[in-house]
């Protein structure tokens, strides 16, 4: 912007152009009422009541399954508030969704997928059915379309446009008939990493799909060890992070990272807290989100974030509501939408 509109240049304005829809984001300087309104016209600026959300919902608090759907502010640390509820009680399941909706999908006795709109607390709504019933899936996202992967006893990914309510459709095939995997996405590609084949073998293999096409997964590369017990993952629009799982000896406290746009082998980003497995994973462009999960002994309720760009060893964030292991995550700014 130029100064010359400012008579006198008694003002001199350093403008900077509001990152998101955000209360939390910024958008100082000195706007014209035109530059204002186009910006508001367009979702790009600051709204009062909007926040950079992450919602957690169902997953395993004994002694049965939960129907909770929490949501943290991810810019500000501190412990999950309720949000609202599910449709139904429902463990293992995956969530994704975009700027404005959440989506989960899967449980071991349903096909259902609800969904919420992220910045209005309340109950959950049906949205349809997935083609298959399975749990232990993965999901990913981008603004427009939602991708369910894989699950208990299949190798099925099936797809939804999440602005539009209806029945998932066939996406194409993962790899190997895999569940107990975990999931992350790009605005174009998703990425379902590790998990444990229809052999019972555990997996160290990551896969990538294209979000707006249709086709089976592809090779990416490989994680450092193989781990199935649904490792959780996570990502910004550049870097996808892996956490945690079960190995052949054990939970296990690594996070592992890779850049999505080029194929290729994991490395080592830091460590968890503690050893855990069955857990979920979301983010914002800057920080990574990782919510309870089981440690061997008990189930967790705490919550922990990085900074993605950075490596370095997870850090407290609050905790959920209850403990709980085998939840769904997601946020309003999670990779696939940047």
């Amino acid at each position: 912007m130029s100064d010359k509109r400012y008579l006198g240049n008694i003002i001199t304005p350093n403008p900077t152009e509001p990152a998101g829809p955000f209360e939390s984001d910024a958008a100082p300087g000195v706007w014209s009422l035109e530059e204002a309104f186009t910006y508001t016209k367009a979702g790009l600026w600051p709204i009062a009541g909007n926040s950079q959300r992450a919602l957690s919902g169902g997953g395993f608090a004994p002694p049965s399954a939960t129907n909770v759907i929490s949501y943290v502010t991810i810019t500000s640390a501190g412990d999950a508030q309720d949000f609202g509820d599910l449709t139904r009680a429902a463990t293992a399941i995956a969530a994704c969704g975009s700027s404005t909706r959440a989506v989960w999908g899967g449980d071991a006795f349903s096909n259902i997928i609800d969904y919420v709109t992220i910045n209005t607390l309340g109950n959950a709504i049906d949205f349809g059915d997935l083609t298959v019933t399975r749990n232990r899936l993965a999901a990913c996202s981008s603004e427009t379309r939602g991708v369910f992967m894989g699950g208990t006893g299949t190798n099925v990914m099936d797809y939804i446009t999440i602005a539009t309510t209806g029945n998932a459709t066939d996406f194409g095939d993962t790899g190997d008939s895999q569940s107990q995997l975990g999931g992350c996405s790009s605005p174009t590609r998703g990425l379902l990493c590790a998990g444990r084949n229809a052999a019972s073998a555990r997996l160290n293999t990551i896969e990538y799909i294209t979000i707006a096409a249709t086709g089976n997964a592809a090779d990416f590369g490989d994680l450092s060890t193989a781990v199935d017990a649904t490792p959780a993952a996570c990502s910004n629009s550049t870097r996808a992070l892996i956490a945690g799982g079960e190995s052949s000896v054990d939970e296990i406290n690594t996070i592992e990272f890779v850049t999505i746009a080029t194929t290729g082998n994991a490395t080592n980003f830091g460590d968890l807290s503690e050893k855990r497995r069955d857990f979920s994973g979301t983010a914002s462009s800057l920080r990574g989100l990782f919510f309870g999960g089981y440690n061997g002994t008990v189930r967790l309720n705490v919550i922990e974030f990085v900074t993605i760009a950075s490596t370095g060893n997870a850090t407290d964030f609050g905790d959920l509501t209850q403990l709980t292991e085998l939840t769904g995550a997601t946020s309003n700014v999670h990779g696939g939408l940047s």
